[in-house]
């Protein structure tokens, strides 16, 4: 987690589903609640010869708002028509979400059993939800965390255990989620090892207990391997599946409370063991390499550009458990996501996934009307459309007062939502909308349709299409101008008109092999 010392920003947002609006000055304590009860229920399944609409607009007038329009058979030719090419297509999606942190579940926790039920299932259900697919956790500790610690305090792996933080709150919310969608992917990184495993540097390699910054000894590096094997088998006898872990959460981040550094170099030595671990034992969980940002702080760390192709290209294809080794992953507190462009031309066998986020104080991340075109069109759009798989963002809920969190963390963050204290009064925030709108319409192992054709009068608007396994397709546009934009979508055999208003997103999702309601 990126620490920010900018500005704190006084903002006014609106309440939702355009039932009223109201408007005050958030002082960074006190959460503009959104209008209750929310209503209706998403219902993301397109019904025979219509198409499902979410609206949410830069003023919170609409949030979410879901609406039903008609699918039209032949083609169109209005003058505003983007053209859907289903033959070109570029990668499988995995999913997209929200980190869900100790803090996360702390505050769920507090909520109403009934409460909470009826949150995680508007955000996580496929069919009563928004189908929101993928999960980001630490192992042990992290800036949103109790306290600090790892899963092996105590020298040996032979006093490896999970803490309360994940017995007591981050399993049970996880379990819960499962139970709503059993299809969720889990994505894992360790904020720090254990401290006696670390040193000053590898030239000295002088003990370093310290929670902050320090290396992974090399002698170490077989037992931290299996400390994540005990890791993936402990969450797995919970019943929860590991999909991917990273080895290092921001490697190059020296600063944060809980910290380990680890250059490309150390990283590709440790992660010939690791992967070797995985399969010695069987395991299933992918790797990631790298979880860090575009720019690679290289006033700070000069050598490190291009961390993960160098690290494919110093290991190869030969070593043990190489398949294990899938992709890399990226945050965006530095740099610009074209960087994904350039990792991509120099390893397009490899994946990418986007796996961190954060709005706060620094970027009015309580204003909706400043953060949801940036927000959607660079965290969502400008990822997906540089082929990565995955996107998720930070918190999936923290309390008024950004926490509860841990001092050396982030101290400025807000969630994807806000709760009051009351523990039932919810202010969403942009990033909640930008993995709904896309959750809603895109299924994990659907295709982006690449290179879709766009009349040359469509002005301001950024999209990205896909086809889903049942055959439905879905769009997500991002219009940032200031006028509405009636905008035809077609694929040659159907079409359908949808207005995207100024300032706004819509997501829509259709399914032309459905021919009746009964189908």
């Amino acid at each position: 987690m990126k620490k920010n010392n900018m500005y704190i920003t006084s903002l006014l947002f609106s309440a939702s589903l355009c039932l009223s609006t109201a408007c005050s000055v958030d002082s960074g304590l006190n959460i503009q609640p959104d209008v209750k009860p929310e209503v209706p229920t998403p219902s993301p399944t397109p019904q025979a010869k219509k198409v499902k609409t979410f609206t949410t607009t830069s003023d919170g007038f609409m949030q979410l708002v879901q609406k039903d329009i008609p699918l039209k058979t032949g083609t169109s030719t209005a003058p505003s028509t983007i053209l859907i090419d289903d033959k070109n297509v570029g990668q499988e999606i995995d999913g997209f979400g929200f980190a869900i942190t100790y803090s996360t579940c702390y505050n769920l926790l507090h909520m109403s059993a009934a409460d909470r039920a009826d949150f995680l299932k508007r955000t996580y259900s496929e069919t009563e939800g928004y189908g929101v697919s993928y999960a980001r956790i630490s192992i042990g500790c992290s800036d949103f965390s109790s306290t600090e610690y790892t899963l092996c305090d105590e020298k040996g792996l032979e006093h490896f255990r999970l803490y309360k933080d994940e017995t007591d709150y981050v399993i049970p919310i996880l379990k819960e989620i499962l139970a709503i969608n059993p299809k969720l992917k889990i994505v894992a990184a360790p904020w720090t090892c254990p401290r006696w495993m670390k040193v000053t540097d590898l030239t000295f390699k002088l003990p370093k207990n310290s929670w902050t910054d320090g290396h992974v000894n090399p002698k170490y590096y077989t037992d931290y391997a299996n400390y994540f094997v005990k890791f993936v088998q402990a969450m797995k006898a919970e019943g929860i599946d590991i999909y991917a872990v990273s080895p290092q959460n921001e490697p190059l981040n020296r600063g944060n409370c809980a910290s380990t550094y680890m250059s490309w170099q150390e990283q590709a030595e440790f992660v010939k063991e690791l992967a070797k671990a995985f399969k010695k034992n069987a395991l299933k969980t992918k790797i990631y390499l790298y979880d860090h940002n575009y720019d690679y702080d290289l006033k700070k760390n000069p050598g490190q550009e291009d961390y993960p192709v160098k690290i494919y290209n110093a290991l190869g294809n030969e070593f043990e458990g190489s398949e294990y080794v899938v992709g890399a992953a990226y945050h965006d507190y530095g740099g610009s996501n074209t960087e994904l462009d350039d990792i991509y031309a120099k390893a397009p066998e490899k994946e990418l996934i986007f796996t961190e986020s954060s709005i706060g104080e620094w970027n009015k991340g309580r204003n909706l009307s400043a953060r949801l075109l940036p927000d959607m069109k660079n965290i969502i759009l400008g990822t997906v459309n540089r082929q990565c798989k995955a996107v998720l963002v930070w918190n999936l809920m923290l309390d008024e007062k950004k926490g509860p969190n841990l001092d050396g963390g982030c101290q400025t963050c807000y969630g994807a939502v806000d709760i009051a204290s009351d523990y039932k009064t919810l202010h969403r925030n942009s990033h909640y909308y930008i993995i709904s709108h896309i959750s809603s319409v895109v299924r994990p192992g659907a295709v982006r349709i690449k290179n879709s054709g766009r009349s040359a009068r469509i002005k301001d608007v950024d999209y990205s299409t896909f086809r889903n396994p049942d055959s439905s397709y879905g769009i997500v546009l991002a219009n940032s101008g200031g006028l509405d934009q009636m905008i035809t979508v077609s694929n040659g055999t159907h079409n359908f008109q949808v207005k995207v208003p100024a300032e706004g997103v819509v997501s829509c999702i259709w399914n032309p092999s459905v021919t009746s309601q009964k189908d």
